[in-house]
């Protein structure tokens, strides 16, 4: 009877699902204090983003995912530029085509909150492409003022305030 219990359960755990591929990142402001989360999770449409932060100044600010996973204060230079698989220009309202780190802006209400979920199209947390966990990872950055969508190479929106890391090894 405990062979046929043990050949049961090694059948059953070879049916169960693989990983959800969800990943948890801490956001720092410029002088290291931390300001909240924001977890990825695959999704069929790319990945579902839910930013849930507070300590920013109210109004809207722009939102990117950038190349390097690193982000070194207080300016965040460390994270390179947008991430740009396919090398188009710059801005969700660019008749071509957008980098695949640009993103809608955000809104922080009036007592320096944003709560908020999004979609990065085409973007995967698995291999490929437009991974943002492979090759060793992307950061996402929030900046000073809102993204205008169209003026290159970065829509015009300020400077660097927050920045969080996303790679492969921290889910």
């Amino acid at each position: 009877m405990p062979l046929i219990i043990l050949l049961t359960l090694a059948l059953l755990s070879g049916c169960v699902s693989h990983k959800e591929h969800v990943y948890e990142i801490e956001i720092y402001n410029d002088v290291g204090d931390q300001l909240g989360e924001v977890t990825f999770k695959e999704v069929p449409d790319g990945v579902n983003m839910k930013i849930d932060i507070e300590g920013l100044s109210s109004g809207y600010h722009g939102l990117h995912i950038h190349e390097n996973p690193e982000c070194e204060g207080p300016k965040f230079i460390t994270a390179g530029d947008h991430l740009n698989p396919d090398d188009n220009k710059h801005g969700l309202l660019h008749p071509k085509g957008s980098h695949l780190g640009d993103l809608p802006n955000i809104e922080v209400d009036g007592s320096g909150k944003v709560d908020v979920e999004l979609i990065i199209p085409k973007a995967t947390l698995k291999e490929g492409r437009y991974s943002l966990v492979h090759n060793d990872g992307s950061s996402l950055i929030i900046t000073e003022d809102p993204d205008d969508g169209m003026t290159q190479p970065s829509g015009e929106s300020g400077e660097r305030i927050a920045c969080g890391v996303l790679k492969e090894n921290d889910s």
